[in-house]
């Protein structure tokens, strides 16, 4: 009864002051985010509709997200400050590369068939096998996630010959065939298209939740475990994309959706075995994604207690898109972006669409929320998919209609 009362009160008082959290980021958010390179923004009921959308999802996020108690102020600082070192003797600041090693094949424990929404999926189950370096400081606590140590795919897979395979990286609070499949337009990939689409559950999502929702604990201020998170979520990729290329996959794809498509851009960057990869609404930089959402006196207050940004900077380094150059070749590299996205500010999209040469990239006049819906990104997939031969070129006018 304790407990519910205290978690009552925190959600009360963080609802209370949801509106001037909001107030004052979008006050930073103005001061401090650069334009250069971003479509104009149309004002009008339409655009601005979209962009409240987000601001909903982020009120909802700061009234019900967990956030790491003050108490451990002393070993957020320790275990941040000594995985740093641990990178800076090892060399991976300088090149990060170092830091992800080669993961094993994938080896299946379990399938289960099951069906969603109308369509008949398979739910793939493996050992992730991910485990921090000997030496890292909060290694033993992220192997302690129990949950977290199994990989977790939805399958949608036609019979007969070998098909190519779209591997769609969900966002951050997803990790449900339901909300995974709607996400994605699974059933405009599987049926229009006639691709086999593949759908990771993301590290501390989903079945691997560790907390009371799908997500908590990976943006929780524990940056360490923010590390972990990333580098395992590529880690099980790598393994995943390379069991479906020993099935016979005579292609794949992979796209991304917000911090999946972050994840995507982090792939790309270190297996050359895919075809294309299509990033839309990305967050980039996860250290500025939070400055932005934050006011200052909470920045000022993680500098004081020995969490600055510039050392988080530093630790999110090793697992940053911007640390490498990508994989994939150019003509097969795409970014969709809106102009009035609240959560991740198109200013992400446009550092990764520089990073990466500036390669195709779609904007559209909505929110974070709105791509489902946007003509503009249906149409990017449309062509990514055809340009990296993933689809056929007759398909594109009959799945435009259809989608």
């Amino acid at each position: 009864m304790l407990a519910r009362l205290t978690s009552g009160l925190n959600v009360a008082v963080r609802s209370g002051v949801a509106p001037l959290i909001i107030a004052s980021r979008i006050a930073g958010r103005r001061r401090s985010v650069s334009q250069e390179g971003i479509p104009d923004r149309l004002r009008g009921w339409r655009t601005e509709t979209k962009a409240l959308l987000d601001d909903l999802f982020f009120a909802t996020e700061l009234a019900m997200a967990p956030m790491v108690s003050p108490r451990d102020r002393k070993r957020l600082s320790g275990e941040l400050h000594g995985n740093l070192e641990l990178f800076d003797d090892n060399g991976w600041l300088d090149d990060p590369s170092g830091y992800h090693g080669d993961p094993p094949p994938l080896e299946v424990t379990r399938i289960d068939e099951l069906r969603a929404r109308f369509l008949p999926y398979r739910h793939l189950r493996f050992e992730s096998e991910y485990e921090p370096h000997p030496d890292a400081p909060g290694r033993e606590r992220w192997l302690g996630y129990e949950p977290n140590r199994t990989g977790h795919a939805w399958l949608l897979k036609h019979p007969g010959p070998p098909r190519p395979w779209l591997v769609c990286i969900p966002g951050y609070r997803m990790g449900s065939p339901l909300v995974d499949f709607t996400g994605f337009r699974a059933h405009w990939l599987y049926r229009h298209l006639g691709l086999n689409v593949a759908v990771p559950v993301m590290p501390l999502h989903g079945p691997r939740r560790v907390g009371r929702r799908g997500g908590d604990g990976f943006f929780s201020g524990d940056f360490v475990d923010t590390v972990h998170a990333q580098a395992q979520a590529v880690w099980d990729i790598r393994r995943l994309t390379g069991w479906l290329r020993a099935q016979g996959a005579p292609a794949i794809g992979t796209h991304g959706v917000s911090l999946g498509g972050y994840t995507a851009a982090l792939h790309a960057s270190l297996d050359s075995n895919i075809d294309c990869v299509i990033v839309g609404v990305p967050a980039t930089d996860f250290s500025r994604l939070l400055q932005s959402h934050i006011p200052g006196f909470a920045i000022r207050a993680a500098k004081a207690v020995g969490v600055p940004f510039e050392a988080i900077d530093q630790l999110l380094s090793v697992v940053s898109p911007f640390g490498f150059e990508p994989k994939i070749p150019h003509e097969r590299r795409f970014l969709y972006a809106g102009v009035a996205d609240q959560l991740t500010t198109p200013d992400h999209a446009r550092d990764l669409w520089r990073h990466w040469d500036e390669p195709r990239v779609a904007w559209y006049q909505g929110g974070h929320v709105s791509f489902l819906w946007q003509p503009e990104v249906r149409d990017l997939i449309h062509e990514a998919l055809i340009k990296s031969g993933l689809i056929q070129p007759q398909l594109s006018a009959f799945a435009s209609s259809a989608a």
